[in-house]
């Protein structure tokens, strides 16, 4: 079959499903995963393959860099620690866990001879990314906790690039290199640090060109060229392409996306990204579905089950540790948070491609294949299938009773009515609308403003709850201005160093008693030290 004619089968079926799984209110990656297995099993027709030249030169760039125009670099800074924890040392340890696991255990069985601790890391190694794309969606909509959506996005932005290191470097002493800790680290920070450097400089070169134009389509292309250009750079000079374009996509997203492209700008390009994505993840999730052979799979089911509760048990340990550490930190977070981190550890493309990569004579190579496969195709179905259900069972979900509904919905329309009032402000002073038309819809508007704050000081006075939130948040603002302050005043050389990190200390912890509004922590996981509303910041 022409590779043209499969790639619209390939967006036909998955149209299809994204109906059918939108109408039985069902995971739409699941879904896919669940008709690519069917399809694969009829053989219908035949798919282009998940080979490592299309993932990396079409489908991982855009996938990588659509998450990282979309992360809030504020929040993902504010929970760095947390993410960087279990993005490299963590992912480190998660795969030498599931090696020291996996290798007594095949052998003890008997399962395969000749199966040592190697062979257990370089599968450990290709499995250890993590692909949460399946259970990020449930999160939005269940109103799980924003912070929580954060760390689960950012650690797999991270470990993308660190485990294709990993893998890489785990090969080459699987194929006799010498291996040495202090060698090993600093492969890692030369190609991981210069990934990024080129993704900072591509992207903050793409941000130049767009802070002078005002065109949607030629801005649109432009963060395309930052997309696959920083990937294709960094991997032909050996860096780290997933790292450049997670550098790419946050620059462009989080600096001329929010500072200097015109609001019709802004939405087409979130608009294509959207879609991007969209078109993206449907391909690879299929992909998956039709790359794996059931009959193989259940050929060596013992290993694959024993490989997915290892992977599994690596990544609890990892994640309850790195928690237990964050106790002493401003990152602390709640125990059952750690649960979900845990269940939401999905593996993907990326794994599935790292081990086909592997050479035809390695030793065990199939056994591998379908250890990974099969163990990618677990995780997508048994946790992707389950994320609802254990959120709800540990009371994370958001409060989504009638008045959070009616008071986000009024909230929205009183911001938006606002921003338009302040848009024809602007119209008025340029004088590129004439008066009149603009006295009428400012007139139609203030009505409107009118009406929507009378709802929404309806809906306040019902509870105390919505004054509660909007005060923390108000507070949470006002004390970032005054830390703005305070640091350009320490520039400018106003106040010495001494008096900057007093005045500083006081407003950290200011803001640790203001309850963040992303956190949802449950008050009964707060410290004894600190208000319930600390937790969470």
């Amino acid at each position: 079959m022409h590779f043209e004619l499969a790639f619209v089968l390939l967006f036909s079926i998955a149209t299809a499903v994204a109906i059918v799984a939108r109408y039985f209110k069902f995971p739409y990656t699941v879904a896919l995963v669940v008709a690519g297995l069917t399809l694969g099993a009829v053989h219908l027709f035949d798919p282009p393959h998940l080979t490592k030249e299309l993932l990396f030169a079409i489908l991982l760039p855009g996938l990588i860099f659509e998450a990282a125009f979309h992360v809030e670099f504020r929040k993902f800074w504010k929970n760095k620690m947390a993410i960087h924890a279990l993005a490299i040392p963590g992912l480190v340890a998660s795969g030498a866990i599931t090696a020291l696991i996996l290798s007594p255990v095949v052998g003890g069985l008997h399962l395969v001879e000749d199966f040592g601790f190697i062979h257990a890391f370089v599968f450990a190694s290709v499995i250890v990314s993590t692909d949460p794309i399946a259970v990020v969606g449930l999160f939005k909509a269940l109103g799980a906790p924003k912070r929580l959506a954060v760390l689960v996005e950012g650690e797999s932005l991270l470990n993308d690039g660190t485990a294709v290191v990993l893998f890489t470097l785990i090969l080459a002493v699987a194929n006799g290199a010498q291996f040495t800790v202090g060698g090993a680290t600093l492969d890692f920070i030369r190609v991981a640090g210069m990934g990024g450097l080129i993704g900072c400089a591509l992207g903050f070169g793409i941000s130049q060109v767009i802070q002078r134009i005002d065109d949607a389509m030629v801005e649109i292309t432009l963060t395309m060229i930052a997309a696959y250009g920083s990937f294709v750079v960094a991997e032909h000079f050996h860096y780290s392409g997933v790292i450049a374009t997670v550098a790419a996509g946050m620059l462009c997203g989080n600096g001329v996306a929010s500072t200097s492209m015109s609001p019709t700008t802004r939405v087409a390009v979130a608009s294509f990204w959207e879609y991007l994505a969209f078109a993206l993840n449907s391909v690879v999730f299929l992909l998956i579905g039709l790359e794996v052979q059931l009959s193989s799979l259940l050929a060596s089911w013992k290993p694959v089950l024993l490989a997915y509760v290892a992977v599994l048990i690596g990544r609890a340990v990892v994640v309850y540790g790195v928690s237990g550490l964050l106790r002493f930190t401003s990152e602390k977070m709640p125990w059952r948070w750690s649960a979900v981190l845990t269940w939401s550890g999905l593996r993907g493309a990326i794994s599935m491609v790292l081990v086909l990569g592997l050479p035809d004579d390695f030793a065990h190579r199939e056994l591998l294949v379908n250890m990974t496969f099969g163990v990618v195709v677990l995780s997508i179905i048994v946790q992707g299938l389950t994320m609802a259900p254990l959120l709800k069972r540990l009371g994370i979900t958001g409060l989504k009773d009638i008045y959070q509904e009616k008071y986000e919905l009024a909230r929205g329309r009183v911001g938006a009515i606002h921003a338009a009032l302040l848009a024809l402000e602007g119209m008025r002073r340029t004088r590129d609308i004439p008066a009149d038309v603009l006295a009428q819809l400012e007139k139609d508007y203030q009505q409107k403003a009118t009406a929507a704050e009378q709802d929404l000081s309806a809906l306040k006075q019902q509870t105390n709850r919505f004054h509660e939130e909007e005060h923390q948040e108000a507070m949470r603002r006002v004390l970032i201005v005054e830390k703005d302050s305070l640091l350009k005043s320490y520039q400018r050389g106003v106040i010495s160093k001494e008096a900057f990190e007093h005045l500083i200390t006081e407003l950290d912890e200011r803001l640790a008693h203001v309850k963040d509004p992303e956190g949802h922590v449950p008050l009964e996981e707060s410290s004894p030290a600190l208000p319930a509303d600390a937790v969470g910041t």
